[in-house]
């Protein structure tokens, strides 16, 4: 396996520099077998997530827009002692789509790149990146989205590209 690219500021650029080869990709696994490509994924996430320290990068608290289900949004107010609808006022906001989300980023709870609430963090991060979710073929867009945010995602698809053979054009 290739060494493990951790740095942000070079993975935005890798990420500037293969737009083009993203969307070839993209176009290349919705061609495949969508349970095989979601067993590889599985497999690089699993071997390449645990080898990255999330807190000594933190991105994804910086600058994610965080879903917040119904059931959490009483967290707020419990966690910062406040009413129901003050902290809701002061955290919540709604999306385009009408969903509630995380009014602030970076995350109100993040201090040193590690969230405060870790054990009690939301399902959206808990779930982040979501490589370990089925759908990997129909969530593509997504993941070139964060290709050039989130080590892990950069790893696991650039591990992607090789495991599948992917020769994209120069």
């Amino acid at each position: 396996m290739a060494p493990l690219q951790t740095d942000l500021t070079i993975i935005a650029s890798i990420a500037e520099e293969k737009e083009e080869e993203h969307y070839q990709f993209r176009n290349f696994l919705q061609k495949r077998d969508a349970a095989q490509i979601d067993r590889l994924v599985h497999q690089l996430n699993d071997t390449i997530a645990p080898q990255i320290d999330c807190t000594q990068c933190g991105n994804c608290c910086k600058t994610l827009m965080i879903g917040i289900a119904p059931p959490e949004r009483l967290f707020f107010a419990t966690h910062f002692n406040l009413p129901p609808a003050e902290a809701e006022a002061k955290y919540l906001s709604q999306s385009i789509s009408g969903d509630t989300i995380m009014a602030n980023m970076p995350c109100v709870f993040l201090c040193n790149n590690k969230c405060t609430v870790y054990e009690q963090r939301f399902a959206d991060c808990r779930n982040f990146p979501n490589l370990h979710q089925p759908g990997f073929v129909n969530r593509i867009f997504s993941m070139v989205m964060h290709y050039g945010s989130c080590p892990i995602v950069h790893n696991v698809m650039e591990a992607l590209k090789r495991e599948t053979g992917f020769v994209g054009s120069e």
